[in-house]
């Protein structure tokens, strides 16, 4: 059977699709995170887009209902110029940093959560303090979560739709 060209990997753990806004470091960050939080019970979407005009870069809802952000950082440059991550503490019950292990971890805010990830999974290094959400936020979030991902499942099954 041919394999196709020499630089094409049949193993699945190679592969991480690009969207275009980030970057492959801050992708791979994010296939370990999405995975963890599978494994957790959690479902996510990534690139969410919020009220306040801003997009968290992995949002979830575990279980019991719970919110989570992450803000992937995928560099100490990235952590410096990008200050918008008070933002999404409005928006959900707790909120992470997800880093590579090679990010400088005391760089980061200590009153957030922290997650070490690589492309094959996560860890959570350090609990995030619980924000809750208000009730009318709480049950306005879950309703534009369950719309987006019935559109991007719908634009799955249906490309020419969306």
């Amino acid at each position: 059977m041919n394999s196709g060209p020499e630089h094409f990997s049949e193993d699945p753990d190679d592969l991480i699709i690009l969207d275009g806004r980030q970057s492959q470091r801050a992708a791979a960050i994010q296939r370990g995170l999405s995975r963890m939080l599978k494994g957790l019970g959690f479902v996510c979407l990534c690139e969410f887009g919020l009220k306040n005009n801003r997009r968290a870069d992995v949002i979830a809802i575990g279980p019991s209902g719970e919110v989570w952000i992450a803000e992937i950082k995928s560099s100490v440059a990235d952590f410096r110029t990008d200050q918008k991550w008070p933002k999404y503490r409005e928006y959900c019950d707790f909120f992470f940093f997800a880093v590579a292990a090679d990010m400088p971890v005391e760089i980061l805010p200590d009153d957030t959560g922290l997650i070490i990830a690589d492309k094959y999974g996560a860890e959570i290094m350090r609990e995030a303090p619980e924000h809750r959400l208000a009730a009318a936020r709480r049950k306005a979030l879950m309703l534009r979560f369950a719309r987006a991902a019935a559109q991007r499942l719908q634009g799955i099954n249906d490309p020419g739709i969306i």
